[in-house]
This record gives structure tokens, sequence and C-alpha cells, in this order.
């Protein structure tokens, strides 16, 4: 019988075909191994084939961006870096197409894994392997496409939250070079403008509901918030604001021409503001540092009716409830409390956890009490939202909320100083200690004050206590707190002295 010859697929001395030999290198388990190594780690699936040299540039690099984060983290400067890039729009937008190209060749080494590492010949299961492949294409693709998404909407916030409205030298910041190591090294304190605005859209300020200074030690972070009045009559206007030729002596009219009247009374004499946008921002700044004694640099306006919007984004907030507070009610011609609703609904005393439209109410109604209880309950949910935000439930409601902030609030810091802002708030976060003056009735009378005694009680406000933690060395701005805070306990605090400033939790 002649002897058998060899098989095509076979080479002499070895009698397994070649097909056999390629099948073994690349078994199917090994398919689903380099593609799910590939999906955690760029380009190490290709390191078991003829594409390694591609695969170690990519795992090497994705190495050191790795390392990079680790060392900004263990330094406190990552949380820097995120924020000072989060301020720049143009920045945002290499972020963005970064993201993009790291997403295409990492999705392309997924790819180019699952063609070099197919089995050679024909197995079961072939459409379960293209799925995988799929599979691990979108868990990259879908965070990369979510981040590029968020990054516009952060770039879109930027451009039309922070407004400039027009020539306001006077109110400019003296900041160093925001690039120098330490940007506020020329401002000892700097005073923010907090304004409440009951106003619709493009109208802001038409009635300003609410006003507060936040006034900033830029060494320590010591932080005072003023309460102010909104019924205060005989404001003084100063010099320099061309209401002043109106109204030398003060807006003094009786108590129809009071504080909260400047926004729009401004805003009726444009042609005393020739190149000036917004006069009745400018004048409402004017006189509040007219007031207080403060160089008022900046404001921030909020719109009111955004607020219920904003605080059912956050899923709501904790509040511990000093006294109960009616639900759509106004002050009846009685003195009594008035509801303009069938149902008569309360917020009760004690530890609430209240959606938007509850805790709008409760920072907002004066049936009961009066102003001066109303700003104290405005600066205790300010408080709480701040206190009680989870960056994990604002980063996945992020759009949403980036939508309430772009149609309810508007800051005049210049675009190109918001990364000196960023150094500031950390320096708050970190070290820094809040604390509250009201200028109450029964400090002020808001008929007949006395804006020497204001000026007063404020000077002596800011004087930061010995026994302050902000009083230890600065703090790297590049640092941040690592601590959540306590939620408030369900009892009710002792009534502050309202002649001097104290910490926010003594009035909440």
């Amino acid at each position: 019988m002649p002897e058998e010859l060899p098989s095509l697929t076979q080479r002499p001395g070895n009698s397994e075909p070649r097909s056999s030999r390629a099948e073994l290198r690349y078994p199917p388990g090994a398919y689903y191994r380099r593609i799910a190594l590939g999906t955690v780690l760029p380009g190490a699936g290709l390191l078991g084939t003829r594409w390694k040299v591609l695969g170690w540039l990519l795992v090497v690099a994705s190495l050191a961006a790795g390392a990079w984060v680790l060392v900004k983290a263990g330094s406190g400067g990552l949380v820097r870096s995120v924020l000072d890039i989060a301020v720049q729009p143009q920045l945002l937008q290499w972020v963005g197409v970064g993201i993009m190209v790291v997403a295409v060749l990492w999705i392309g080494s997924i790819v180019l894994t699952a063609e070099q590492s197919w089995p050679r010949r024909r197995h079961g299961g072939r459409w379960g392997r293209v799925l995988f492949a799929a599979l691990a294409c979108t868990l990259v693709a879908a965070p990369s496409a979510m981040a590029v998404r968020y990054l516009d909407v952060q770039s879109s916030v930027i451009d039309e939250v922070f407004v400039n409205d027009g020539p306001n030298e006077r109110h400019n910041v003296a900041l160093a070079n925001t690039a120098a190591e330490d940007p506020w090294a020329n401002v000892a304190r700097v005073n923010t403008l907090l304004i409440g605005s009951d106003a619709g859209q493009d109208r802001w300020g038409t009635r300003t509901d609410s006003m507060m200074v936040v006034s900033t030690n830029t060494k320590t972070g010591d932080t005072v918030l003023i309460g102010i009045p909104r019924n205060l009559e005989r404001v003084p206007i100063p010099k320099s604001n061309p209401l002043h030729a109106l109204y030398p002596n003060g807006y003094n009219c009786g108590d129809q021409c009071l504080l909260n009247g400047i926004w729009t009374l401004a805003e009726g004499r444009p042609d005393l503001f020739p190149g000036v946008k917004n006069p009745g921002r400018q004048s409402t700044i004017d006189v509040i540092g007219g007031i207080t004694g403060l160089h008022i640099t900046q404001s921030v306006v909020i719109n009111l009716r955004g607020f219920r919007a904003l605080v059912d984004a956050m899923g709501g907030v904790d509040v511990n409830v000093q006294q109960k507070v009616c639900v759509e009610c106004h002050t009846s011609p009685t003195g009594g409390v008035e509801f303009t609703i069938a149902k008569h609904e309360y917020i009760e005393p004690g530890l609430q956890h209240l959606d938007g439209y509850h805790a709008l109410w409760y920072a907002r109604s004066r049936a009961g009490s009066d102003d001066f209880s109303r700003m104290r309950r405005q600066r205790c949910v300010a408080g709480a939202l701040m206190q009680q935000a989870d960056p994990v439930g604002l980063l996945q409601n992020y759009p949403k909320l980036a939508k309430v902030v772009k149609n309810n609030v508007s800051i005049d810091i210049p675009r190109d100083e918001l990364s000196a802002w960023v150094d500031l708030a950390l320096r708050i976060q970190k070290g820094g200690s809040i604390r509250s003056l009201p200028l109450t009735a029964d400090v002020v009378s808001p008929a007949h004050p006395d804006f020497a005694k204001i000026r007063a009680l404020v000077k002596k406000g800011l004087k930061q206590p010995a026994s302050s933690p902000s009083t230890s060395a600065s703090p790297s701005p590049s640092s941040t707190a690592s601590t959540k805070p306590a939620k408030p306990k369900p009892t009710p605090t002792a009534t502050p002295d309202d002649s001097q400033a104290v910490s926010l939790a003594a009035t909440c």
C-alpha cells in the first residue's frame, strides 16, 4: 500500500495543521480577555498581537496620565486644576477636542484588538463576539460623549451668566496677575453684593426682594454675610452716582422711597447713565456701598422665580425650621395670616425636608412675621443648600441645573478673573469661617436709620475673632475640605445678638 502523502495544510515533520496552530494562538477565550483588558486600559489588548508597539504606546500614555491625576489628587491640586479649567470656555473647548481624540484612539484600539484576536476557524458565537466588542466600544463612547456634552453646557454657562454691564471702573478689583501664585496679594477684602430679584425674564431687579453683602478676607477666607433691610429709608446716594443730582440729601420721600426702589429709579433715568447697560444694578451697588461703608466690587443677581427649580434640581433641602411658616398666604389688613387658596398649610418647626415650592415659601413668607425674620430664614436656606450639595447628584442633574442657572443668575465678574475667584472660593471652603451680621430692627430703625451706626457695626463685624479657625496660617488655595458638614439638629437655637457678627450656624 503506498505511503500516504502529507496534507497540503501540513509542513514536513509537523503533523499539526496550520489552521489548528492558528486556532490555538487565537482561541475564543483570548478574544474576550483581550477586549476586556483593552477596555480597561487603552492599548493593553494589543500587547499580544503584531500591533504591540502601538499597544505599548497607548498603555504608557494612559499610565502617565493616570499617574499625573494621582499626583495632583495627592497634593490637593486636582480640584483646583479642574475648577480652573471649568471657568475658561476656550480651554473647555480644547479639553472637549482632547476627549474626542482619546475616545477615537481608545475605540480604535478595541476594534483593532477584536480584528487581531478573532479566531481563525469558524466557531459558534460569532454574533456574541461582535456584541461584546460593540459593548466595549459603547462603554468608552458613552461617558466620553457625556463629558463633551457637559463641557459644552459649562462653556455656555460661563458665556451667559458672567455678564458685562458696561463701563464701571470704580468697581474693578485690583487683582495682581491672575496667573500669580496669589492673585489676591494686593486686595485685603473683597465685597460682593447678592441680590434676590423678584423679576421676569430680561427684567433683572425690577424689585430687589433681598440684598446681602458678602465680605471676604482674601488672606484667611473669613467671610461675613451682611443682611441689608430692603425697607431702609433716606438711603445715601454717593456723589459718584448720577442719581445724587436728583437726591443730594438721600433718597427721601417717606415710606415710598425705600432702598429696594433704587434699581427701578435708576432704570427710569437711562439718560443719566450713558454707556451703562444696567444703571439699576450699578446704582444699587453704589448705594449699598454708601450704607455699609464698603467698596463693593461686583454683584450676583438671582431671580427668585428660578429658586424653586434650583432646589428641586438639587433634590430638595433639609432645614431646621425655627417657627412655623404659612404657605400661599399673606398678611391680612388686621395683621393676621390670610391664605390665598383653600388649603391652609404651614411648614412646621423641626428638621424638615423641603422641596423647591416649600423652600421658596419658607425663604420669602412674611405673614405672621417680619422682614428681619425672613432675612434670617433666607440666610439659613442659603447655608443649608451650600452645606448639603451632593457632588454626585449635582453632576447627574448638571444640564438641568445649568439651565436654571443660565435663566436665573447674572454675575458681573469679568471672565478673565474667574481663575482668581476659584482660588478664593477654595480658600474660604478650606479655612474660612462664615459669620452673619443681620441689620435688624433691634439695632437699626428702617424708618430713621443711623447710617453712621450701621457703618460702625459693619466695621466691628468684619474684625475676625481671635478664636476663629481662620487665624491660623493661610491655607493653600489649591486645598479643599474633605469633611462633609453635619446636618442641622432639629432643635431651636438661641436668638443671636444682632449687634455683632456670629457664626451662621448660630442663626439656624
